[in-house]
């Protein structure tokens, strides 16, 4: 086939495969059967509260630039590339979600990253550590796989050898002289998302004895109880697979939730692994329109290796609470049907928490089963609404009836009826704590999401990169990619500026050598200032530009004063919910407040029966 046909076959075929999806964005929102009105009962308390949160989405904006970093992305799949406050701050508000109530234990329901690279996973792990307590995190979709859709089956593996492409992407600041940061292991795939997690945990014997890292490589299988029966994480069982199968890898975890005083029963979360995305599961899913990640499967393994904690607890009368990334409608039929055979050994009301969605809801499922689900769907930290939630949960014993309480958080005057009260609250608690106004600082983040919006390229141009193989489609990837670095440095400087003394840890910083001792002000006009005219001036510029952001990003977490953490917070949100209030609702991934209302978005509590 000649090279021209060769490249119109190429739009073809990438016109195919995107049709499904584009179509399936443009579908219309049908709200999810909620639980009816509460209809009371003598509800014992079983549980004290624990954090509930989702869908942090840690990303790694520095690395070599693929579609995440060009804004076009954003005309494909909104807030593919967010704001920039988000890379820089997005993570300070899980650490204020998670420090807001420091004695619960916690529980991440997944998408921990964004890009799953290294980076984003030690930046990540500090948050985690420095809550000094008991928690767990399930595997999302963005935990192990790129970009949350792709996996490197092996049709992925002749493309592209080795994953380059995906360890570049994850190369924050890196320049050509980078030996610390252009290594081919800055990418975590699945296999080692899970070895990370278990050496994290291992590492805190006194927390988690007699619990092993993981080795290296290989596959590995983990069947670890905690000595304690009272401790949040009581048992683990894991399997780790090696090679181009890494997405079959699992790691389910029994959590036991703190009792209640006066409590009748014990509460068990079975925290599920629902990212299992083998080879044919992807291509099957890609066939249907769904990219890898979207759908979640839990294959028979891991339901054979967690059967024995769901028939124990049914001996003991413990009430079993199911758990996972992905939301229950968002389940392959498979796993759907796997899940309902496992939970028949319950004779108790049914209750799955989830994450996924971004949007948050209370579903009432009963389909495949002879008695209801009740579905609690948390939302994100990553996009609008911004919120996590307590949960606790009561049982009515003459009723056989579950009540499942979940406050909204951050925690207003009175319960949240509407987006305004939810973004009232975010802004009394972190904004005014920073001690700046708050109209000040949305003014500098309405600017910064406008000029973000504006820079955003063609998607025909993005389209056509994908396909084509030439140098103006490069320079046009890296124009996109220049004008996000901007946008960060320009967040930074403002940071600088407003910090001062509270911001001690930036005045220490060692600048690189081409900043020929200027200050990093007069660093970052001078790289602002720079008219590239080639693709080989773009490159050089990028590099140096994404070394200044990631330099100074880094240390923001060493920042610990309460007034700058909470300037970060703040801005973090504010630019969240500009950005969300720009987008229309037919773009907005089902979110509008309209459609979260339908599906009970601001409820606190439901309760479930056996019919």
């Amino acid at each position: 086939m000649p090279l021209g046909q060769r490249a119109t076959h190429r739009r073809a075929t990438l016109a195919a495969a995107l049709l499904p999806v584009v179509l399936a964005g443009c579908a219309g929102f049908t709200p999810q059967p909620g639980p009816g009105p509460e209809p009371g009962g003598r509800y014992v308390t079983l549980t004290r509260p624990i954090t509930a949160i989702g869908d942090t989405q840690e990303h790694e904006s520095t690395g070599y630039p693929l579609h995440d970093n060009d804004s076009a992305v954003d005309a494909y799949v909104e807030v593919a590339q967010r704001p920039p406050e988000q890379p820089l701050f997005g993570r300070r508000m899980m650490e204020w979600a998670l420090q807001a109530h420091r004695d619960e234990p916690w529980l991440h329901l997944g998408d921990v990253m964004d890009l799953s690279c290294r980076s984003e996973a030690q930046r990540m792990t500090r948050i985690f550590r420095a809550t000094g307590r008991a928690g767990a995190i399930l595997p999302g979709n963005h935990d192990g796989l790129m970009f949350g859709i792709y996996r490197y089956d092996i049709f992925s593996v002749l493309r592209d050898p080795g994953a380059r492409k995906w360890h570049a992407a994850c190369r924050r600041g890196a320049a050509a002289e980078d030996a610390q940061h252009r290594t081919e292991v800055e990418a975590l795939s699945k296999r080692d998302f899970i070895a990370l997690y278990l050496a994290e945990y291992a590492s805190v014997r006194q927390l988690m004895p007699a619990l092993e890292v993981p080795p290296r490589a290989g596959d590995y299988r983990v069947s670890w109880r905690h000595p304690d029966p009272e401790f949040f994480v009581s048992a683990i069982e894991a399997n780790l697979v090696e090679g181009t199968g890494y997405a079959d890898s699992f790691i389910a975890q029994r959590l036991k939730l703190p009792r209640a005083p006066g409590a009748t029963r014990d509460v068990i979360v079975i925290g599920l692994d629902t990212n299992q995305s083998g080879p044919l599961v992807s291509t099957f899913d890609t066939l249907r329109g769904y990219s890898p990640g979207s759908m979640g499967h839990v294959h028979p393994e891991q339901i054979g290796a967690i059967s024995h904690w769901v028939v124990q607890a049914a001996r003991r009368g413990d009430i079993v609470v199911f758990a996972g990334h992905h939301n229950w409608q968002s389940l392959g039929l498979p796993t759907r049907i796997r899940l309902r055979e496992l939970m028949d050994n319950l004779d108790h009301p049914l209750v799955y928490l989830s994450a996924h969605t971004h949007r948050g809801f209370w579903a009432m499922h009963r389909a495949l089963g002879g008695r209801p689900l009740l579905e609690l769907n948390v939302s994100s930290l990553s996009d609008w609404p911004i919120a996590w939630r307590r949960i606790s949960f009561g049982y009515d014993e003459q009723a056989n009836r579950l009540l499942v309480r979940a406050e909204l958080m951050p925690q207003g005057r009175s319960p949240h009826a509407s987006d305004a009260d939810l973004l009232a609250a975010w802004q009394k608690e972190v904004c005014e704590t920073s001690g700046f106004p708050t109209d000040y600082l949305r003014s500098l983040d309405s600017a910064a999401v406008a000029r973000q919006r504006a820079s955003r390229g063609s998607l025909i141009d993005w389209l056509w990169e994908e396909v084509a193989d030439c140098e103006s489609c490069e320079l046009e990837r890296y124009r996109h990619a220049q004008a996000y670095q901007d946008q960060m440095l320009t967040t930074l400087q403002q940071l600088r500026l407003h910090l001062g003394p509270d911001a001690a840890e930036l005045r220490s910083l060692k600048l690189p050598p081409w900043c020929r001792q200027q200050s990093d002000f007069d660093c970052i006009n001078g790289l602002l200032a720079e008219q590239p005219t080639n693709i080989a001036e773009h490159r050089a510029l990028f590099r140096r530009k994404a070394q200044m952001v990631d330099l100074l990003g880094s240390q923001l977490d060493d920042i610990e004063e309460q007034r700058a953490k909470a300037y970060m917070t703040c801005r973090a949100v504010l630019a969240t919910k500009i950005d969300f209030d720009a987008t229309p609702d037919d773009r907005n991934a089902n979110r509008s407040e309209a459609n979260r209302r339908a599906e009970q978005f601001f409820r606190v509590e439901a309760s479930v029966g056996i019919d």
